[in-house]
């Protein structure tokens, strides 16, 4: 499966006499081998989003494609067909209690039919990928969440899916569990080039496995692109804030008004432009002050991102002067208002 498109795709329910827009003209193309991250606040459309996906309801109006080939034109037994193409993980693991771990991975062979011998094959195989082998005749209620959760994974990939579909596959564990997971996740990624769509509430789950993000917000995409382009400079509010997470708030303290003889910056650096003396420079060249208020970088797998809040203070004339050089550098910078 080499791509999946969403083309203008529309999602309304009714509820009590309502009709409800969960997703309003979403377009979207997830390339075979991405890792695509769908972000948004609870109720923002991403879980009906990937319930469209998977084609466990259908889209009002709209399209999704894959490799072309429209969902909504399949008839029952091509449905049944492209779903063996799909893996599902879910956010509360959804094993099957009275089953062994061995039992839970073999479930999805046995309904589909495979014989009896290549089920056990593939349920040794999947079991040392996920690092469970030691786990196959154990039952549920004895694994810890992340145990739970690559039972899970390996369920999904029992029938060598193209895609994996995980509803906030991360959201119940803990964060040391949850960087094992995403970690087995890129590595099912890398090993098998199986396409990854995720969605998540956390921007450190895309930090640390995705290569393509969209956010969602009120079932519409705000923003979308590679997540280094949209670490580097997010554009809208909804992404601003998902990126403000707790390590990175800005003491209201450093909140004072800006003014033509004073900005309060943030700026990004990325490539190069790290080991250069920005700071330095403009100091020198334009007779300013640069106060550096916090620092932190960010680690998006093979791109580091580095982040200064800077307090820039001079004449008018040497702060634009500064702006522009920022601007030459490559270096992202905005003006912060109100924290954001």
């Amino acid at each position: 499966m080499k791509k999946i498109e969403i083309i203008n795709a529309f999602k309304a329910y009714r509820s009590a006499g309502k009709v409800v827009q969960a997703l309003a003209n979403v377009s979207l193309t997830i390339e075979q081998g991405d890792v695509y991250g769908i972000i948004g606040l609870s109720g923002a459309g991403k879980s009906t989003l990937i319930r469209c996906l998977a084609s466990l309801v259908p889209l009002s109006l709209g399209r999704i494609l894959f490799d072309g080939k429209d969902l909504s034109l399949m008839n029952q037994s091509q449905l049944r067909a492209f779903r063996l193409q799909i893996g599902m993980i879910f956010q509360h693991f959804n094993l099957l209690s009275s089953r062994t771990v061995a039992g839970n991975i073999a479930y999805p062979l046995e309904v589909a039919n495979i014989p009896l011998n290549k089920r056990e094959e593939r349920v040794d195989e999947l079991l040392e990928l996920v690092n469970l082998s030691s786990k196959k005749h154990v039952y549920p209620a004895l694994l810890s969440g992340g145990e739970k959760q690559r039972v899970g994974i390996a369920r999904a990939l029992a029938n060598h899916p193209a895609v994996l579909l995980c509803d906030e596959a991360t959201s119940a564990l803990d964060p040391r569990t949850t960087r094992e997971i995403l970690k087995l996740l890129k590595n099912i990624n890398e090993k098998l080039g199986v396409t990854i769509v995720l969605i998540t509430h956390e921007m450190e789950v895309v930090k640390q496995i995705c290569n393509k993000v969209a956010v969602i917000e009120s079932g519409s995409i705000v923003e979308d692109g590679p997540v280094a382009e949209i670490f580097a400079d997010p554009r809208h509010t909804t992404t601003k804030q998902f990126l403000q997470n707790s390590l990175h708030e800005i003491p209201p303290e450093f909140l004072k008004e800006n003014s033509p003889n004073r900005k309060l910056l943030r700026l990004r650096f990325k490539g190069q432009v790290f080991s250069e003396p920005i700071i330095s420079e403009i100091v020198r060249k334009f007779n300013v002050n640069a106060n550096i208020l916090l620092g932190w970088i960010d680690r998006l797998q093979t791109v580091s991102m580095g982040t200064l809040v800077v307090e820039l203070t001079g004449s008018s004339q040497g702060i634009s002067d500064t702006l522009s050089y920022f601007s030459e550098k490559t270096v992202h910078y905005e003006v912060i208002e109100n924290g954001l």
